[in-house]
């Protein structure tokens, strides 16, 4: 049986790779024009679903902070805390290049991390377990994770500069 922080870690993980696939569907159906934009703006300025996420995070860390924190309230706020993540993870390299397109390599990355680090949370073993083959196993596993970061960064500079251009030119055609 699982500690209550891998149950929450779980839950917070099914949540955020569910919103991550909802909102990466839903943005490539409105742009491609398959369903009706539902964007929302505010005086001709598109709001980005990062925004639900902000404020979602600070509801949810007001609420644990404040409010009640047990049981099925601490997995609710499992699950709000998962989508926030998505919801604000996805728009990652808007915190970086501000007023930059959506379509920024750092988003993906940024997903890929914090997937990944809910999901050690969520299933790896308790540190005080450890055995010497566990830290052996960890060590490869970091190398791994190093080793692919490097080539996911080069690919994606690559891929940027052959389908950077057609993405931003849809997203541009998309907005009213």
């Amino acid at each position: 049986m699982p500690s209550m922080r891998a149950w929450l870690a779980r839950r917070a993980l099914f949540a955020f790779i569910l919103t991550f696939i909802a909102a990466r569907i839903l943005v490539f159906l409105i742009m491609a024009r398959r369903i009706p934009n539902m964007y929302f703006f505010l005086r001709g300025t598109h709001v980005h679903h990062l925004n639900y996420g902000i404020f979602l995070l600070a509801a949810v860390g007001a609420f644990l902070l404040l409010g009640g924190r047990a049981g099925k309230a601490l997995g609710g706020a499992a699950l709000a805390y998962g989508v926030a993540l998505a919801l604000t993870f996805d728009e990652f390299g808007m915190w970086l290049h501000l007023g930059g397109s959506y379509w920024q390599r750092a988003s993906i990355d940024a997903i890929v991390i914090v997937a990944a680090l809910l999901g050690l949370i969520a299933f790896a073993s308790n540190i005080r377990r450890f055995e010497s083959r566990h830290i052996r196993a960890s060590i490869a596993l970091l190398l791994a994770l190093i080793a692919f970061g490097v080539v996911l960064y080069e690919g994606s500079v690559k891929i940027g500069r052959v389908e950077g251009p057609r993405l931003e030119s849809l997203e541009a055609a998309s907005s009213p």
